[in-house]
Formats: C-alpha cells, sequence, structure tokens
C-alpha cells in the first residue's frame, strides 16, 4: 500500500510541461541523423517514449515518405565510434607507458655506467658483498 501512495504523491507532484513544436521537430530530426535515440531523450527531458514516438509520428520526414529506419544498426554503429575512440585513447596511453619505461630504463644504464654498479638484479648473477645471508639466526633480542 505504501508504494500505491508514494506513486500518486509523485504523480500529484509532477508538473505538466509543454513542449513547443520546433523543440519536438529538432528532437524528431536528431533521431533521424542518429544523433540522439529515443531513450536518450526520454532519459535528457523526461518524456516517456510513448510521447517520442507521437512526435516521431507526427514530425518524421521519413515516416511521411514511407523510409523505415533500422534502429539497432545505428546503435551499434555508436557503440562501434565509442568504442575505437576508446581503443585509440588506450593506445595513446600505453604508449605514453612504454615511453616512460624506456626512459627510466635508460635512465638505469646511465647510472650503472656512471657509478659503476649493477642496478638491475640480473637472475644467476652473484649477490653483491653484504647483501646475502650472514647464517646467524636472529632472534629479535
Amino acid at each position: 500500500m505504501a508504494n500505491l501512495q508514494d506513486f500518486s504523491k509523485e504523480a500529484s507532484n509532477r508538473v505538466n510541461r509543454y513542449f513547443s513544436k520546433s523543440f519536438k521537430r529538432k528532437k524528431v530530426q536528431e533521431i533521424e541523423k542518429n544523433i540522439s535515440t529515443v531513450a536518450e531523450i526520454c532519459r535528457e527531458y523526461e518524456v516517456s517514449t510513448t510521447a517520442v514516438y507521437k512526435w516521431l509520428y507526427k514530425y518524421s520526414r521519413n515516416r511521411k515518405r514511407g523510409v523505415k529506419q533500422v534502429v539497432e544498426l545505428m546503435s551499434d554503429t555508436h557503440k562501434l565510434k565509442d568504442l575505437k575512440a576508446r581503443i585509440r585513447e588506450l593506445e595513446q596511453m600505453l604508449g605514453q607507458k612504454q615511453f616512460e619505461i624506456e626512459f627510466k630504463d635508460k635512465m638505469i644504464d646511465i647510472a650503472e655506467e656512471m657509478y659503476d654498479i649493477d642496478i638491475k638484479k640480473k637472475l644467476g648473477s652473484k649477490p653483491l658483498p653484504g647483501s646475502g645471508s650472514t647464517g646467524k639466526a636472529t632472534d629479535g633480542k
């Protein structure tokens, strides 16, 4: 029963909104040009899908010409474009990280030459004096 009361309160607090014909036409054109989707317009302007489809029925140029619009392919195209942009961004980040790694490796090489020490510990190399075990067990005292 509480859900019904919440719904009735929400319904009574709603303000009737009216959208101009030019606004509706503009949103229909955005849908036709694949700039926006019905769902995006519904979320953005808090309008029901029924209302947006009524706008499409009334103001769509394509409907009057009998042109059918395939929504699935447009959604896939939009997602594909977003994914390609994300791939470019990640490739750029990867390139920057690779550059940083190469820069740090070069700095280590220079430091090894300059100070005549082996900074990079290679597998199988002999430990530096003082870095091995002393053979004495310490009990913390």
